[in-house]
């Protein structure tokens, strides 16, 4: 039973989940609750297995959102594919601009400590080649 139990997601979790689509005075039964827990787990498992076994025949130890993404293809899940390729695509764009943020941070701190400890750069007519970062919510 404990073997069974680490495999499946956390049912507190599950709960959360059924209950944000519902009206705030629905119930859900701690039945429901369960037969949800074990259909999410065997589905993340059996989506997840796919994606494994195509990077043990690549000859990779890791899985990444592409292989999942691949997995969700290949078994015909075209609708879980679609969204999961359009989260893949918001993350990689928002990771992007983070570190794009993160690399002008560092070079704008590394240009004020550079400037107190040499000597003081002139200004100069020649327009500036500044970075412009536009930050995006998550959604």
């Amino acid at each position: 039973m404990a073997d069974e139990q680490d495999r499946l997601l956390p049912i507190a979790n599950v709960g959360r989940i059924m209950k944000q689509i519902l009206p705030p005075s629905a119930k859900v039964s701690k039945e429901a609750k369960q037969r949800m827990q074990e259909c999410a787990s065997e589905f993340i498992s059996f989506v997840t297995c796919e994606a494994s076994d195509r990077c043990h025949k690549e000859n990779r130890k890791t899985v990444n959102g592409d292989d999942i993404y691949w997995a969700l293809c290949s078994l015909g899940l075209d609708n879980h594919a679609e969204a999961t390729g359009k989260y893949l695509h918001k993350y990689r764009v928002f990771e992007s601009e983070r570190a794009l943020r993160n690399k002008a941070s560092t070079i704008t701190d590394q240009g004020n400590s550079e400037s107190s400890n040499s000597e003081k750069l002139r200004p100069t007519n020649k327009p500036s080649n500044s970075l412009e970062i536009t930050v995006m919510d998550r959604q």
